[in-house]
């Protein structure tokens, strides 16, 4: 036996599957395989006339290679066109669709075979993909973007097992919906708009990373403070973190006009920070600056960057800006760098983490008893540790309450801690009073996209669905690559207001973009009930269970922060239905 030649190229990769296959083949072996058998056939077609080759086919799979990205995404395309029209002819419960992948990489070439993780990225897409969609990876996107006829969606960044960096990923808009109207590429604001993309860590210290993070979420935090500016979320910045990027296009990404970069070098007692803001339409600087002080100097360095923002924008400052914009948090150095070790670790969303950034700011008050964004960044830790699932002890949440509590009576003008108190009072089922400090927080941020989300979920646990989507919405600009949290409020706004499609679709880009979001998968559950398709909801129930093994209808009652017992009422009914334990 010879030893076939072993060869690498680079090639569009298609990768499909059919949803749903085990309950098909349960339900009708011998139809599922007649149906399996004719479709593949137009697949086959399809592929050979779009100059491609069908590698593999075992079961309901299908692979197969594309010497051009654009036949392979013009192929996907033209198959969920040509098996949508043919499932028509089909009973609902046996209509077979499938999820398609599409990547550009290399991939090692054996005879007639593929491998490689050029292969492993295109099956990780499909399994991304909605059933009858199609999903393709940045590198197929770039060269895509502009020569099919449909329109892209980014999903952000997802983890693929096996491949060490996390891969940018876009769904292909055949039909588009809301949840495209959400990700159009957003109109600049009236008034002057910007990002601050995070700082480059120029220590050469990796340790030193926190620092520059820090600096960065700083500066963030006092251009917030600003009314007359439009400034966009951490969240949204971050997602840059350590990548090439060029300005324009963050910019029509984000929906701004100027965009602050810079780098940070920290050694010793010394700290340089560089900074210069540019103007994402003409590619000009406005301003650029190095900065050159002693580590005691970090918070009028700041002041003075903030300042020189303010003046190049021409920016009227009201009094109450100038004075919160000119208070310090701390003079105490070491309780500062606590606090930013502690947020790096809060950032990172894991029960670990969480709680070491709780023993960080913790330290942090220790040092300096009066450090009132201590205490609120303890609350926010806190609170976070109830509401993710990892400390169900009710109390809690009144530690919670009681350090946001502390933060304000040392400086109320920190609309974090205003944030807090909203959330805790939302779980208590105290609406008007959680309403009331979420609009302080928005009075005190008027940049606070996360005050503006959370008061768009109080609201419709209020039963004031249609204001509440309006100010989900004005979150999700301010934070255009958003937090999947926000999928889920405005899918329950549609859910409150009976549009049972939009939400769907809303909360099914939000399994996508968090496979372990509770809320999400309890929603869909009951959704997919109330639209007769009780395996999809069954699928959802078993997704919860495997998420919280010990989740229950009782635990759902308890959970809900609602005052409307009819709406607690329908879901408990529908989750019954889906099959949820009591």
């Amino acid at each position: 036996m010879t030893t076939q030649e072993v060869k690498r190229k680079l090639a569009a990769i298609l990768s499909a599957d059919v949803e749903g296959y085990s309950r098909l083949m349960g339900e009708d072996e011998k139809g599922t395989v007649r149906t399996l058998n004719v479709y593949k056939e137009v697949m086959s077609n399809l592929i050979q006339h779009h100059h491609g080759r069908v590698v593999d086919a075992p079961g309901d799979n299908v692979l197969a290679d594309f010497a051009s990205v654009v036949d392979a995404v013009e192929c996907a395309v033209e198959i969920q066109k040509g098996l949508k029209t043919r499932n028509v002819d089909l009973p609902e419960n046996r209509r077979m669709e499938f999820r398609i992948g599409v990547n550009l990489g290399d991939v090692i070439e054996e005879g007639e075979k593929i491998f490689g993780d050029g292969v492993n990225i295109a099956a990780r897409l499909e399994s991304l993909a909605e059933a009858g969609g199609l999903c393709i990876s940045g590198s197929a996107y770039e060269q895509v973007e502009n020569k099919v006829a449909v329109n892209f969606e980014y999903l952000g960044e997802q983890t693929v097992k096996n491949i060490t960096r996390p891969v940018r990923v876009y769904r292909v808009i055949m039909q588009p919906g809301v949840a495209y109207e959400m990700d159009k590429k957003p109109e600049l604001p009236e008034k002057p708009s910007i990002a601050v993309l995070p700082f480059v860590n120029m220590s050469g210290d990796q340790e030193q990373e926190y620092f520059s993070d820090g600096i960065t979420e700083d500066l963030i935090t006092d251009l917030y403070k600003i009314s007359g500016l439009f400034v966009i979320a951490r969240h949204s910045v971050f997602t840059y973190k350590g990548k090439a990027v060029k300005v324009q296009e963050v910019g029509q990404e984000l929906g701004v006009r100027f965009i602050l970069e810079g780098s940070v070098r920290k050694v010793g007692n010394r700290v340089r920070i560089t900074a210069q803001l540019v103007d994402t339409i003409t590619g000009g600087h406005l301003w650029a600056e190095r900065y050159d002080r002693e580590l005691t100097d970090i918070f009028k360095l700041q002041d003075e960057v903030t300042r020189e923002i303010v003046a190049a924008l021409s920016l009227n400052l009201t009094k109450g800006e100038k004075d919160r914009l000119a208070r310090q948090d701390t003079g105490n150095l070491a309780a500062y760098d606590h606090v930013l070790r502690g947020m790096e670790h809060h950032w990172r969303y894991t029960k670990d983490a969480n709680a070491q950034a709780q023993v960080l700011f913790q330290k942090a008050i220790e040092l300096d008893p009066g450090y009132a964004l201590a205490y609120s960044w303890l609350g926010l830790t806190v609170l976070h540790s109830w509401t993710q699932g990892w400390n169900q002890d009710h109390r809690v949440l009144a530690v919670a309450f009681e350090l946001a509590q502390k933060a304000i009576a040392l400086d109320d003008s920190l609309a974090e801690a205003h944030r807090i108190l909203g959330d805790v009072y939302l779980y208590r089922k105290q609406h008007e009073e959680a309403i009331r400090e979420l609009k302080s927080a928005i009075a005190l941020n008027p940049n606070y996209a996360d005050a503006f989300g959370g008061l768009g979920e109080v609201l419709n646990w209020s039963g004031r669905a249609q204001e509440a989507i309006n100010f989900v919405k004005t979150g999700i600009r301010l934070n255009p690559h958003h937090h999947v949290w926000y999928f889920f409020i405005l899918g329950l706004c549609y859910l409150s207001l009976y549009r049972i499609d939009e939400a769907i679709e809303v909360l099914k880009r939000g399994v996508i973009r968090n496979p372990d979001f509770l809320g999400i998968r309890l929603t869909l559950a009951g959704l997919y009930v109330e639209i007769g398709d009780r395996e999809k909801a069954r699928i959802e129930v078993e997704e919860v269970l495997r998420i919280s093994p010990y989740f229950s209808l009782k635990v759902f009652q308890e959970m809900v922060p609602t005052k409307n017992v009819e709406m607690i009422e329908r879901m408990l009914d529908l989750l019954h239905k889906a099959g949820l334990p009591e």
